[in-house]
């Protein structure tokens, strides 16, 4: 990988720093060579994980097909042996964002629904390889409705068992709905970055996806899905007043669920932080639906 690097900037490499966070095993490394180039360069082979190499071909092919933005980082170069695969990518001076500042959150939220504009406008080819949301809807529909079967260590609350409020019928109705254009389909915030002037630069695009209008700007929000600030802010968001409210109920109940059964069943190779995330999040979306349906009290 370094010398697949070196190569292709042109000058050897004389400082690394690592990248922590996120879940992908391999390397995540920004760099800067002898003459002051700088990048970022992500590389995994099957060996750690047998599912992560898919993900980072994934990125490629997006990444080679919607170009160059100020939104997201510029792919650079691709490395490909049918074992390891990298990515090398501009690097992006910057930090995460603080979703606890009414400014930074503000300005994420402006920069998914920009994200979505843009998308939207792009043309991709049915050959790139893109995540189906709905199949995704579909899945978590099916998750409902085996609640009532699932192993009694599942940690979703008992009255969530039945689905009493059809979110499963929901689901699926907004699976056989048109999705056009493309998602980012991973807007958490370690993949995000803000820039020194404020503008926010979306990363790691494994998980793009086919999906609704709607699909980026939830994922957005929910960061403080857990506080009553996240049903109040689904009005700032045309696509997600146009979804509905009933829409984005279902989106955490099938995502939260989901969640929580492969944390009961799920084998991963190589991902030790996966599981806890899977519960962490589960537990945050549950208990929004919980609130949002008055289950709380």
């Amino acid at each position: 990988m370094r010398a697949w690097v070196e190569q292709t900037l042109g000058s050897p490499v004389v400082s690394v720093a690592e990248q922590v966070g996120g879940m992908s095993p391999g390397c995540a490394t920004r760099l800067t060579c002898a003459d002051g180039t700088r990048a970022f360069v992500k590389a995994v082979g099957a060996s750690l994980n047998p599912d992560t190499p898919g993900l980072f071909r994934r990125e490629v092919g997006v990444l080679a097909h919607i170009g160059a933005h100020p939104l997201w980082a510029r792919m650079l170069a691709s490395y490909d042996d049918g074992d390891w695969v990298a990515l090398l990518i501009e690097d992006v001076e910057g930090r995460h964002p603080d979703f606890r500042d009414p400014a930074e959150l503000g300005a994420v939220l402006d920069g998914t629904d920009r994200l979505s504009e843009v998308l939207q406008g792009l043309e991709v080819p049915p050959s790139v390889d893109l995540v189906d949301v709905g199949f995704v809807l579909r899945k978590w529909a099916d998750t409902l409705d085996r609640l009532g079967e699932a192993p009694a260590e599942v940690p979703v609350p008992g009255w969530l068992r039945t689905d009493p409020h059809g979110w499963a019928d929901v689901l699926r109705a907004h699976a056989e709905r048109p999705m056009p254009h493309v998602a980012h389909w991973d807007i958490r915030v370690d993949n995000l970055l803000r820039r020194p002037g404020g503008g926010i630069v979306f990363v790691d695009w494994g998980a793009a996806a086919r999906g609704p209008a709607w699909a980026d700007p939830v994922l957005a929000r929910l960061e403080r899905v857990e506080e009553p600030w996240f049903d109040a802010s689904i009005a700032s968001s045309p696509a997600l007043l146009e979804a509905g409210d009933d829409a984005v109920t279902a989106f955490l109940a099938g995502f939260g669920a989901h969640l929580a059964v492969r944390s009961v069943v799920a084998v991963d190779v190589n991902l030790p932080t996966l599981n806890d995330f899977r519960i962490r999040e589960s537990r945050r979306m549950l208990e929004a639906v919980a609130r949002r349906t008055d289950r709380s009290r």
